[in-house]
């Protein structure tokens, strides 16, 4: 009860001393073996630890980031409502440019018209549905297409799901073709579509059309019943 109101003042408690240099998610102690965060920042992927490296690393290929022009695109556009604009030399940041958007309308700098959809990203849609109609391994290194003409004999429809053959491309007002989303050769609206879409529906390249053509995501030949 002596001590009961009273206030102690002594020196400070030590302070903590914190290392100036960053250490590793692991600590250090996986350094240079498989499981080291080694690889996050440099070597393959690493790109995806930054924005604008990711953002640059795409460009590269001609696709866009979060709907952005690509460097390339924008440069052929002039500064919105032909504002000025200039690029400086920032620290840690680099050459960056300051001014107003290079795009084509007020409506895509708003956002409204923007989109990654550009002719880089449907040739890549393109690719990814040749990839699984064609795929040669399915998962856990089983067969992949290889196994569809199988399965459709003991089981009466062809296994996507496992044989590689699962890719949704999506079908954009912007498509110049259209894309046939999961490419199994069905058809359906629900809304108004683009004409680019709508030609390729029902009897369409696209829609069930493609199962007399043959080229349907399964890569089996079509009979006529």
């Amino acid at each position: 009860l002596r001590t009961l109101g009273k206030k102690s003042v002594g020196p400070p408690p030590p302070r903590r001393n914190v290392g100036k240099s960053m250490t590793m998610e692991d600590f250090g102690f996986l350094k240079g073996t498989v499981w080291s965060f080694d690889d996050t920042w440099t070597g393959a992927g690493a790109e995806c630890i930054s924005e604008v490296a990711l953002e640059r690393t795409l460009n590269k290929d001609g696709l866009r980031y979060k709907m952005n022009k690509t460097s390339e695109e924008a440069a052929k556009c002039e500064p919105l409502f032909g504002l000025p604009g200039f690029t400086v030399n920032l620290p840690l940041i680099g050459e960056t440019y300051l001014g107003p958007p290079r795009v084509d309308s007020v409506w895509e700098a708003l956002g409204f018209t923007a989109t990654s959809n550009n002719e880089a990203r449907q040739n890549e849609k393109i690719k990814a549905i040749e990839k699984a109609r064609m795929a040669k391994d399915g998962v856990r290194g089983g067969e992949g297409a290889s196994i569809r003409s199988k399965w459709l004999e003991k089981y009466g429809y062809p296994r996507l799901v496992g044989s590689g053959g699962i890719f949704y491309a999506d079908q954009l007002s912007s498509d110049k073709e259209p894309m046939g989303g999961f490419n199994m050769g069905k058809s359906g609206t629900i809304w108004p579509v683009p004409e680019s879409v709508a030609k390729g529906q029902y009897g369409g390249s696209k829609g069930w059309g493609m199962k007399k053509t043959g080229p349907a995501v399964d890569g089996l030949p079509k009979v006529d019943m």
